[in-house]
């Protein structure tokens, strides 16, 4: 399989309002590739239609080699989707909620499942907080749980949409040490940061739902004649103004 995941020509219009498009896209398996720019570029879209979440206007769209329009149910099975305001449930220990995940997920119970669990909650740095009511989190922590719940199934294919918007800056670090952890998964994740941009083995820059430049971030800079991925956007914003 050449992309897991890909896009061609993706549209999608809410009456007057085009959110996303003519967009093409080609992610790699095992990449971490990232789509960025400013709220309203038609990001959490372009995420929600890869995901199954909602339906595209024109174009047409691949996950895993499957379509998105009528191979949803194949693809939600393999696949990690975390939105803006993932929800966790408050009363629920750390513990029960990843239980609850993988109940949803349809993970056999035994002592697979609970070795799975154990070595997320471990990896994530959230083992010593089982018992704790998800209500009571910091931020970053509940983020860090967030993302334990979705890979409890084992996905190939993670979709995280801004899931650091809101937390501190060391616990955004911290997030993104273990989205490097994670090995043979692709993860497209949506961020309006350059700084977590160039963290990312590629990117595409959007803007007004259209894609403006994609490529590795030093390879866009380097295009631009910029030093900073922000002044490389700038400059490319202005070229197609």
């Amino acid at each position: 399989m050449e992309y897991a995941v890909e896009a061609r020509a993706l549209t999608k219009k809410f009456e007057a309002v085009t959110a996303v498009s003519g967009l093409d896209l080609q992610v790699k398996p095992g990449e971490i590739f990232g789509l960025v720019g400013p709220d309203g570029a038609g990001k959490t879209t372009t995420l929600r239609i890869l995901s199954t979440a909602m339906e595209q206007t024109n174009g047409e769209a691949f996950v895993l080699g499957l379509n998105v329009k009528n191979q949803e149910e194949a693809i939600r099975d393999r696949i990690g989707y975390m939105p803006q305001r993932f929800s966790l449930y408050g009363d629920l220990s750390v513990q029960e909620n990843i239980d609850f995940f993988a109940d949803i997920y349809g993970v056999p119970r035994g002592e697979e499942r609970q070795r799975k669990a154990e070595e997320l909650l471990k990896f994530t740095g959230m083992l010593q907080f089982t018992a704790r009511r998800a209500a009571k989190l910091s931020g970053g922590m509940y983020k860090k749980l967030a993302l334990a719940c979705m890979l409890i199934h084992t996905p190939e294919v993670l979709f995280l949409d801004e899931p650091t918007l809101g937390v501190d800056p060391i616990s955004r670090r911290e997030f993104w040490r273990i989205l490097y952890g994670l090995k043979g998964v692709t993860i497209i994740v949506s961020t309006p940061y350059m700084d977590e941009a160039e963290r990312c083995n590629r990117i595409g820059l959007v803007r007004d739902g259209k894609l403006l430049a994609c490529d590795t971030p030093e390879e866009i800079k380097k295009r631009a004649g910029a030093k900073k991925l922000e002044e490389a956007f700038i400059s490319l914003v202005e070229n197609k103004a």
